[in-house]
């Protein structure tokens, strides 16, 4: 791991407490995040980005392991040496999104919050899509 793959050193030291906080977030992201990556419906790479910004602050040890797993990892590496993402992440968000914006047009929701749903999903999803892949 280079330095531009590592993450800013905190500007100053956290209390224990919050260090436990930020250790238990990151370790609840690291397994909703693993479930992401097998699971077509989660959100994996991102919330594993989340994770390990939570143990940048609180565990460096923690930090590393994520950042080197070799499954784990290359996408996290990715995003913080290019803010890229794969094409096959783009693919599998994209489709969910379109799928999910299907199923909630279909729903019996009011139309603002229709609305206000898919102009959120259309722009994370040009967010998306206009990130480099490699």
């Amino acid at each position: 791991m280079n330095a531009e793959t590592q993450s800013p050193k905190p500007s100053r030291p956290l209390s224990p407490q919050m260090r436990l906080v930020l250790n238990l977030v990151g370790a609840a992201l690291v397994v909703i995040g693993f479930a992401g990556i097998v699971l077509p419906l989660l959100p994996g790479v991102p919330l594993l980005i989340l994770a390990a910004a939570c143990f940048a602050r609180s565990s460096p040890r923690l930090e590393h392991w994520l950042v080197t797993h070799p499954v784990l990892g290359p996408g996290i590496i990715a995003w913080r040496e290019r803010r890229a993402i794969s094409v096959k992440a783009k693919f599998m968000a994209v489709s969910m999104m379109t799928i999910s914006a299907v199923v909630f047009i279909l729903s019996g929701a009011p139309a603002i919050i229709k609305a206000l749903a898919l102009a959120s999903m259309a722009g994370v999803a040009s967010f998306i899509v206009t990130r480099p892949d490699h």
